[in-house]
């Protein structure tokens, strides 16, 4: 009998400290899943040629807590008109600036720029993503007007859209491109 409660003993000490690790995971793991990283899986060709159908992106989801996002950065948000499903769009125009597209143009109105200035688009964008386009928006204080790469094949604030996104359902930035393994990318900016 002595064997029987020695066994028992043990099988509680082996439990206890399953327990006690997977509390410690938990501890860990929930605040960095969601108040500092997140992954995102991308779904469709929106964002051809710089994120592909099928890849997986780790998000930085600390940085917009700190600092305001910037023309140019992919971001990943909920759809505010359904927020279960998150969509990845690169932001072209900030709060209270005026975008115009005209053709493949597009010209940013703001403070500092009266007369409007040219967003140069192709450090990340080859001519034959760019479409035809006729849209002129002037964004309120917490919106911002975001794109697809793939101008064609994309639902964003265009006029095919959702229209502007508001800043509070922006989740984060591209951060890490983790999947495929041969496209591993840090994303600097």
């Amino acid at each position: 009998m002595p064997k029987q409660i020695s066994q028992n003993k043990k099988w509680k000490s082996i439990i206890i400290e399953f327990i006690q690790i997977a509390l410690i995971a938990l501890a860990i793991v929930i605040p960095i899943r969601y108040f500092l990283i997140q992954p995102f899986y991308v779904k469709g060709v929106s964002m051809e040629p710089n994120f592909y159908n099928h890849e997986y992106l780790i998000i930085n989801k600390i940085i917009y807590r700190l600092d305001n996002p910037q023309r140019g950065d992919v971001v990943i948000f909920k759809y505010p008109k359904s927020l279960n499903d998150y969509f990845i769009k690169r932001i072209i125009g900030l709060p209270e600036e005026r975008v115009k597209i005209t053709g493949t143009k597009i010209t940013i109105y703001n403070k500092e720029n009266l007369k409007g200035k040219i967003f140069d688009e192709n450090k990340f964008l080859p001519e034959e993503y760019k479409v035809n386009k006729n849209i002129d928006i002037t964004l309120r204080k917490d919106e911002y007007f975001v794109l697809g790469d793939n101008r064609g094949h994309s639902f964003d604030s265009s006029a095919n859209g959702f229209g502007s996104l508001e800043k509070k359902f922006i989740i984060g930035k591209a951060w890490i491109r983790a999947w495929p393994f041969n496209k591993f990318t840090i994303f600097k900016n």
